[in-house]
């Protein structure tokens, strides 16, 4: 079978799209097409696949897989460069539209130039730090700079919702992590039964902090919009930042700006295509 593809990335965070208009596939097919296609040496390479779907009550769904096959419940990164998908292949000539995700429905603002989108702004909806919502298998309610053993040493821990489960731990230094062994540590632990996304987080100042992402089912990436408005978020709550302000953060992969209120998240990053190709899979 043929597929059309096109190669987009979120400061770094780069994923294979496919037209949903165009093509039906059901999740076992996407399954097995993020195995194979998000692999960087046998396939297209990426962090994973999104499908861009049609929506009754959006311009468009939004279904993500990480580069395992499971199936991620929202990316902020990715829904940016959804949202430049469909205005700039004129499946929608609105310059706010809506997509629908298993976090819900989000708005995006475009911002365009020269007839394409080239940043887009995300209300992420409101950080959630209940612990069964996230979920966190513990007796108390919320995790804010709580002291956690691993095999590894003590971490401190805050623990958020941004529409998928996050923990977000402070260092002074973020350069020197192995990823690959810290990581798995977090992830798979029986105590996060969805497992975890893992932000590790310097603060340079109160609207500055840099990070690192170990991402459930996708290990180190480049970015992560969402683990980005979850540190800010831990920030705030850990009084190292102030609420009501653009925050800068900045990634392997390139800064987003993200802005806390009590009421939701905004995130502020570009939207990339790398490039469209066609390639043959046996599904």
């Amino acid at each position: 079978m043929e597929l059309q593809f096109t190669k987009m990335q979120g400061a770094g965070n780069d994923y294979i799209y496919i037209n949903g208009f165009d093509y039906s596939l059901d999740a076992k097919q996407a399954e097995l097409l993020a195995i194979q296609l998000a692999d960087r040496h046998f396939g297209i390479g990426g962090d994973g696949l999104v499908i861009i779907d049609p929506a009754p009550q959006a311009d468009a769904r939004m279904r993500m897989y990480n580069a395992d096959g499971s199936e991620g419940r929202m990316c902020g990164n990715a829904i940016r460069c959804v949202a430049k998908y469909i205005y700039d292949h004129q499946l929608t000539q609105n310059e706010t539209v809506l997509i629908d995700t298993l976090s819900g429905i989000k708005t995006i603002d475009l911002s365009i130039k020269q007839g394409k989108v080239t940043h887009a702004t995300v209300d992420m909806g409101p950080a959630n730090y209940s612990l069964p919502a996230i979920p966190v298998l513990s007796e108390e309610a919320t995790w804010i700079n709580h002291p956690y053993t691993t095999s590894l040493g003590i971490f401190n821990l805050t623990a958020v919702s941004m529409g998928n489960p996050h923990i977000v731990t402070f260092m002074k230094d973020i350069a020197s992590l192995d990823l690959p062994k810290i990581g798995p540590v977090f992830e798979l632990d029986p105590i996060f039964p969805e497992r975890i996304n893992t932000e590790f987080v310097v603060v340079h100042s109160p609207t500055e902090i840099s990070m690192r992402v170990w991402e459930r089912g996708s290990g180190e990436t480049l970015a992560c919009g969402t683990g980005a408005c979850a540190a800010v978020a831990a920030s705030i709550k850990n009084g190292f930042c102030p609420s009501n302000t653009w925050i800068t953060v900045h990634l392997l992969g390139g800064d987003l700006a993200i802005y806390y209120s009590d009421e939701t998240v905004y995130m502020h990053g570009e939207a990339v295509e790398v490039f469209k190709g066609i390639v043959d899979v046996a599904i």
